[in-house]
């Protein structure tokens, strides 16, 4: 199951069909009201041209409309994914609620959201999974997307910070299943937000003087998830190309 998969240029696509393309079925969820919110707006088919592009690289797809901001929208997904498709054992944790503001103006309204999704949907997703898995010991997995970046991005960043913590405990409390959990800090990552301003000063900052890329992100995602990567658990990894 990969959550915020709702833009085919987001990192949440480009790891969905990375797994696909690892063997793995793929349940994904999307939220177009979130997307309608952003500058970028919804993105017209994006759940269809994503399902395609699963099925391309040999994978069964669900796909299911999700507000994570519901507390009972994980029990939900977890039961369509299983009506369909059976049992999840890998979570991948793409989602977010992302508005950028500070200390002074960021509203009391949109903090409880951000928490709300990126802190206690996240939760609620481990939750379920830990519930239902029966998989083979040492094959489940667990991997949720973060962030530190919190200056004029407060409720954002704090919000990731708290899911860190939740997902870190995961790989202590979910031991006894053979399940993995990790945090993957992809950096910033250009998926179509960035302005040429932005670009210039993330490159800037990068060893590499390149920008991040969602393939980049699910690259590691899929070893995480692999059998290889099965001895690495409870840790926050970056994967920013040496960013300073």
């Amino acid at each position: 199951m990969v959550t915020g998969v709702g833009r085919t240029a987001g990192i949440g696509a480009a790891v969905a069909r990375q797994l696909a393309l690892s063997g793995w079925d793929i349940a994904f969820t999307y939220w177009n009201p979130y997307d309608r919110r952003m500058e970028w707006g919804a993105e017209p088919g994006a759940t269809d041209a994503i399902a395609a592009r699963l099925g391309q690289a040999g994978a069964a797809s669900v796909s299911v409309e999700a507000d994570l901001a519901d507390i009972r929208t994980p029990e939900r997904v977890f039961d369509e994914t299983a009506r369909r498709l059976g049992t999840v054992t890998a979570l991948v944790m793409c989602h977010c609620e992302s508005v950028d503001s500070g200390l002074l103006d960021t509203t009391v309204e949109s903090f409880d959201r951000h928490f709300a999704v990126n802190a206690r949907g996240t939760w609620l997703l481990i939750r379920e999974f830990g519930r239902r898995f029966d998989g083979a010991r040492g094959t489940g997995r667990i991997v949720a997307l973060t962030s530190d970046h919190t200056v004029g991005n407060l409720p954002y960043g704090a919000s990731k910070g708290a899911l860190d913590r939740i997902t870190l405990a995961a790989a202590q409390e979910l031991a006894h299943l053979g399940v993995t959990a990790n945090v993957v800090n992809p950096g910033p990552v250009d998926t179509g937000w960035m302005t040429r301003e932005v670009r210039d000063a993330v490159r800037a900052r990068t060893a590499l003087d390149r920008l991040g890329t969602p393939q980049d992100t699910a690259h590691l995602i899929g070893f995480l998830c692999s059998p290889e990567g099965q001895w690495i658990n409870g840790q926050l990894l970056g994967s920013n190309g040496g960013l300073t």
